[in-house]
């Protein structure tokens, strides 16, 4: 009967498939899809859904659904945020079981193009004591109430919800520290050997210069071991690059790499970008911002006045400072700082503000140069 308070034999059989196939996936995304639509085929509703908490647990950081195609949920528009009858299970994490949700005093209604829903279900999920998210369950079918059945099997779900989602964030640790290990190892490769058998190959080619003197043979030399030193350089900043954890927030040479992506259409070229030096481990968040709005004022610059041909951009952490090196081999900025005035100034505010310079001169084959550096004490 609908009343009844102890599953029987049938709903626990379907209790034990549900935590089967919620414990069946490693996969951190894979586990909450399942165990969304575990729980819809265990409480026969129509519509379910798991809200994630945030790190603050008072809002929604993602909000897994069943039931609702993709097309409906674009028209939706935003995901909700835990307001409503929906943040009653935030602020007070305890089963919920309502005949028309709409009847509820904390009710705020759907946004527009959201489909109808009547009868709902609501069940904490925990992990290690702490509340991760939200079960939620919409029109059991056959326009019935969820009977207290549905949120025994439910319950028990989310139980067995927990340990799943633990489980598979272990694995992601792991996963993690395993991919950090070889990380650490092609690091110590490329610094131990590769580095090591590059500078000796370059001592060597100085020597066989000094013996050739001023000859043709001495200066194709000479352009084989600057070219040895560049080879270097972008060796080291992909060691450093290793050195950076996977899961950090965006370092400053992948936001440098993705500006200079951005603003190659408007440039109408490439810019070809080197880093020299630790930058993502000295740069904190601040001084990371002031450069990337240096760099996009300097690129939008080049793109509007230069009319260049090559744009180089160089990134540099050495000897106490962060600079950043914009080339090109335009027009010069005789015309470019004439209608670019206030940008300049402004590049040089951020310096001052950072104890920096900014300066743009000249280069001696044509085009301009600009040099924005600040210390890093």
């Amino acid at each position: 009967m609908p009343g009844e308070s102890m599953a029987g034999p049938g709903s626990l059989r379907r209790l034990l498939r549900a935590v089967m196939a919620v414990g069946s996936d490693l996969d951190l995304s894979a586990t909450l899809q399942r165990i969304v639509e575990s729980a819809v085929e265990l409480s026969a509703a129509r519509y379910g859904a798991l809200g994630v908490l945030d790190p603050s647990r008072t809002r929604l950081s993602e909000f897994i659904t069943v039931g609702v195609d993709a097309s409906t949920r674009a028209r939706i528009g935003d995901l909700p945020k835990g307001l409503g009858i929906l943040g009653l299970l935030i602020t007070d994490p305890r089963p919920m079981r309502l005949p028309d949700l709409h009847d509820h005093p904390s009710s705020v209604g759907f946004p527009p193009n959201h489909p109808p829903m009547r009868t709902f279900l609501g069940v904490p999920v925990t992990v290690r004591n702490e509340v991760f998210g939200n079960l939620y369950l919409c029109d059991k079918t056959g326009d019935e109430a969820f009977t207290d059945i549905d949120e025994e099997l439910v319950i028990g779900l989310a139980g067995a919800a927990g340990v799943a989602i633990d489980n598979a964030r272990l694995h992601e640790r792991m996963r993690d520290l395993v991919l950090m290990e070889d990380r650490d190892r092609i690091a110590m490769d490329l610094h131990d050997t590769v580095i090591q058998q590059l500078f000796a190959v370059g001592l060597s080619l100085q020597g066989t210069v000094r013996i050739l003197g001023d000859t043709d043979a001495g200066r194709r030399i000479e352009i084989a071991i600057d070219d040895l030193d560049e080879t270097i350089k972008r060796i080291r900043s992909t060691i450093f690059a290793l050195d950076t954890a996977p899961n950090a927030p965006r370092a400053l040479r992948q936001r440098v790499l993705d500006l200079c992506e951005e603003l190659a259409p408007t440039i109408g070229i490439g810019p070809h970008v080197s880093f020299d030096g630790p930058v993502d481990s000295v740069s904190d968040e601040h001084m990371s911002d002031e450069l990337i709005t240096v760099l996009r004022e300097a690129l939008s610059n080049v793109a509007k006045h230069a009319h260049a041909q090559t744009v180089e951009v160089l990134v540099r952490a050495a000897g106490g400072a962060l600079t950043l090196r914009v080339d090109d081999d335009g027009v010069g900025p005789g015309e470019a700082s004439s209608s670019t005035g206030r940008g300049l100034r402004n590049l040089q505010a951020r310096a001052d503000r950072l104890g920096g310079t900014s300066t743009l001169r000249a280069r001696d084959l044509g085009g301009a140069t600009l040099e924005w550096r600040v210390p890093l004490d």
